[in-house]
């Protein structure tokens, strides 16, 4: 069982930075694979990031790749989102996720068996 708690959303002007992270309990989290999903209203959850549990192989959507980048500490426990350029349409409620094992990178929402609560992201334009 893992749990997991996102932080660092905020209101940014369009072409700004922000990072996010996700820190989760338990002593296996390099185990997990993490993933980095958000949602915007009305819209479905959508896949931005992933990551192995090793930190080795990473995946972007293609609305975010060259802008947002996930990196893990597995020493902190934690799960980075740095996000660049931001523009208006990447507001949304961002979740970070886990699944096993970690060897492999997961796109898809339903294969995640852990999520976080979510932290909103505001870009102003």
């Amino acid at each position: 069982q893992v749990q997991l708690v996102e932080s660092g959303g905020g209101l940014v002007q369009a072409g700004g930075s922000l990072r996010l992270s996700c820190a989760a309990s338990g002593r296996t989290f390099s185990s997990y694979s993490m993933g980095w999903f958000r949602q915007a209203p009305g819209k479905e959850r959508e896949f931005v990031a992933a990551i192995t549990g090793s930190g080795g192989r990473t995946f972007y959507a293609d609305s975010v790749k060259g802008r947002f980048t996930i990196s893990r500490d597995n020493a902190k426990n934690t799960v980075y989102l740095q996000m660049n350029s931001l523009k208006p349409e990447d507001t949304a409620v961002y979740y970070c996720a886990a699944d096993l094992p970690g060897y492999t990178i997961v796109t898809r929402a339903y294969e995640y068996n852990y999520w976080g609560q979510g932290t909103q992201v505001t870009v102003s334009s």
